[in-house]
């Protein structure tokens, strides 16, 4: 393992230098050898009702599909000994011996010790922990293929479009992805373990969860293998950091809001700013003072969420800022915000949205 200590994933290499002096002549259209290996027979029998034929679509449809797929960028770590078909049989020739992935639902196998999970998410934690050379085979396979359907697009002229070429990137791209899910299933139980230690009266655990498993994902993408680490050391900081980070912006959403209130002459209570609202209160009073910015015209709208940090508005802007941006004087923006907060006063009146309160 490498000396170094900051298990950091290397930048992606660039994609440039590894793309470079591709021709249609050396990377044809014919399905490589190592695609009909054993080890890939499993992994094709899943992904082929996923994959599109293009048989049937004329010419345009054809090179609309093409241009698609030059919009979209394929991303992956790549090496220079990557670009070689050769490489494949190397890569895919050695068995992964992963565990079978159907077994009996319910079963406790994998299963974190005294979870207290309901049995649909216990399910989620159920795939077998890999082994060191299971991790880094899983890793280097997605990345190759990853690299082999990055290499096709290059190739990819919506002039000339190739049926042949877009159906072998469409499945080497569906077979990087079933091998970045079994990464994924193995590894969802870490997610849960952190995510559960970040959850309150207001942060829910299946709105962490959920972000967590984003996190996790992207953590798959970027963490280089070839570094030497264990992918849960990465991934651990990853959502680590992004759990603390969706608890820090909730409650900065949920301070917001509770302020947007207060400036409606609402009365909440001290405890409530203390971020004592239940969960099913402070959801009507955030869909409720939606629903009424709703009722405003576009420049109130923009003003009330600018001058509250409301919505994507990660700061509140200054009256002359706001002047600046509609092309009006500070007097007129103050003026516009005035006339707004009246109209949400009233309309606070008339929802009883005091009853929250209660």
């Amino acid at each position: 393992m490498s000396a170094m200590t900051n298990p950091r994933s290397r930048p992606s290499a660039p994609a440039a230098p590894l793309l470079e002096n591709v021709t249609a002549s050396s990377f044809p259209t014919r399905h490589p050898s190592w695609l009909r290996c054993d080890e890939l027979a499993q992994p094709l029998a899943e992904i082929r009702h996923q994959l599109q034929q293009t048989e049937s679509l004329d010419i345009e449809q054809v090179r609309a599909r093409t241009k698609w797929r030059l919009r979209h960028e394929i991303n992956f770590m790549g090496s220079e000994r990557f670009r070689s078909l050769r490489e494949g049989k190397r890569i895919f020739a050695l068995p992964l011996g992963l565990a079978d992935r159907h077994s009996a639902p319910g079963s406790a196998q994998g299963r974190p010790t005294g979870s207290e999970l309901p049995i649909h998410l216990g399910r989620l934690c159920e795939a077998a922990l890999l082994e060191p050379d299971q991790e880094e085979q899983l890793f280097e396979r997605m990345n190759y293929l990853r690299q082999q359907a990055a290499i096709h697009r290059t190739i990819l002229n919506p002039e000339r479009p190739s049926r042949s070429r877009l159906e072998l990137i469409d499945l080497y791209l569906a077979l990087a992805q079933w091998h970045r899910d079994r990464i994924l299933e193995a590894n969802l139980r870490l997610v849960f373990s952190i995510v559960k230690k970040f959850v309150t009266p207001n942060h829910s655990f299946d709105e962490l969860l959920s972000d967590g498993i984003i996190a996790l994902i992207r953590s798959v993408e970027k963490f280089d293998f070839e570094r030497g680490f264990r992918f849960s050391t990465y991934a651990t900081q990853v959502v680590r950091r992004n759990a603390y980070r969706t608890v820090v912006l909730l409650q900065q959403e949920r301070e917001r809001m509770i302020g947007g209130a207060q400036d409606m002459e609402l009365n909440i209570s001290n405890e409530d700013r203390c971020s004592a609202i239940s969960e099913k209160r402070w959801h009507e009073l955030r869909s409720r003072l939606g629903g009424m910015l709703g009722n405003l015209d576009r420049r109130e709208k923009f003003i009330i969420r600018s001058r509250f940090s409301l919505g994507s508005h990660r700061r509140v802007h200054t009256l002359q800022s706001l002047a600046n941006r509609l092309g009006v004087s500070k007097e007129r923006v103050r003026q516009l915000e005035r006339r707004a907060m009246d109209k949400l006063r009233l309309m606070a009146r008339t929802n009883d949205l005091a009853e929250l309160e209660r």
